[in-house]
């Protein structure tokens, strides 16, 4: 069983799951949780990552598709295995409630696409809200 979320780095509560980073950078600030895990095949590549919204979600997405839902399963069950957690939380930069957009969404949405599974978003959004529901 696999559960996932997404979350920013300084967002993250350790009872949320596992962080796992997936940026291309690494976090150049102190975080009061640990950071162990890394999937940098979710991370957006450098050659579209300044591209507008358009470019870079459909870039990012046949990213993901050459990829594909079963090599990307493969790796976050690694993690969660490891960890005895099946809760992943996907962790980037961008703070969605001032409006940002963000590729750990696109991957959201490009995992419900594929998979029919969804992954919530544990910190709040530009509309006020949340989409996280409970954490299982």
């Amino acid at each position: 069983m696999l559960t996932l979320f997404t979350n920013r780095f300084q967002a993250f509560q350790p009872l949320q799951g596992v962080p796992v980073r997936i940026t291309l950078g690494g976090v150049r600030f102190k975080l009061p949780y640990s950071l162990t895990h890394s999937v940098r095949e979710l991370a957006p590549r450098r050659d579209y990552l300044s591209k507008p919204e358009p470019e870079f979600t459909a870039a990012y997405r046949a990213d993901l598709d050459l990829l594909g839902p079963e090599r990307i399963a493969a790796l976050l069950r690694q993690i969660a295995e490891k960890e005895g957690d099946h809760r992943l939380v996907l962790l980037c930069f961008e703070d969605l409630a001032k409006g940002l957009w963000c590729h750990r969404r696109t991957f959201a949405t490009w995992w419900k696409d594929t998979t029919g599974d969804e992954v919530r978003e544990l910190s709040p959004m530009a509309d006020g809200g949340f989409q996280q529901g409970t954490l299982l």
